[in-house]
């Protein structure tokens, strides 16, 4: 899921990818609010605060907001840099390196101690959005802009789209085009609130030590990815 980029991806391998990383920004998204009771997987609330902020004058909280939006920039700064330059090198390791920079992210607030979290609530905040954009641009890149899985706003506005098309677009493949489309959708906003629930029923009874199930998770379609890849390879070397 994590080989194919652009035109040579399908419908099955954006499902299997939208499902499990949307999943992951599901539990990141409520753990984390429950956690340091900020956003931690998108900023455009965060940039409703800043404006708030700016307009009282309270520019030393403005800017903590700030940070927060330019953490998750960074994030997609670093993840397509890291592509770009790894490319170059060893394509094998192109998508592994972003997504073992997001374990090692979450691995380590997992880990932390519920003190320490809530007394750099702020750094924990940005590393967590640095991850979220970290995985949403790898995504973004991946899928051609069709998979996006950090945040459900522009899902739904697609969503809401593609089903009034629906009645007006009839023929045969405009029909399979669009419901491949809504399948998909409806796949990344499904796995995202199973990954919400799933973090705050699990953050009541685990705490941070939830973010484990993420890294779990990423680990999961990593090792996926690399033993399909194998398998493929020695298929095409025993057929031919």
């Amino acid at each position: 899921m994590f080989r194919h980029k652009g035109k040579s991806r399908t419908l099955a391998h954006n499902l299997k990818l939208a499902s499990l990383l949307s999943f992951v920004a599901g539990i990141v998204n409520v753990s984390g609010l429950f956690a340091v009771q900020r956003l931690t997987t998108n900023v455009t609330g965060h940039f409703a605060f800043f404006a708030d902020e700016m307009s009282q004058k309270h520019f030393g909280q403005a800017l903590i907001y700030l940070l927060y939006i330019l953490a998750f920039f960074l994030g997609a700064f670093c993840s397509n840099l890291l592509v770009e330059l790894i490319s170059g090198k060893n394509a094998r390791l192109v998508n592994t390196v972003p997504v073992a920079i997001e374990i090692t992210i979450l691995s380590f607030v997992a880990l932390l101690h519920p003190a320490l979290v809530l007394q750099h609530a702020d750094a924990i905040a940005c590393l967590l959005l640095f991850a979220m954009g970290l995985q949403n641009a790898l995504v973004t890149s991946l899928s051609n802009a069709v998979v996006r899985t950090t945040h459900l706003t522009g899902l739904f506005t697609d969503l809401g789209i593609e089903l009034s098309q629906v009645f007006f677009y009839t023929k045969p493949e405009q029909q399979q085009k669009l419901w491949a489309s809504i399948r998909l959708r409806l796949t990344i906003i499904c796995c995202f609130f199973l990954g919400g629930i799933a973090g705050g029923l699990g953050y009541t009874i685990a705490g941070n030590y939830i973010l484990l199930l993420a890294v779990a998770t990423l680990l999961v379609a990593l090792i996926y990815d690399s033993v399909k890849v194998r398998v493929v390879r020695i298929r095409r070397k025993y057929l031919s």
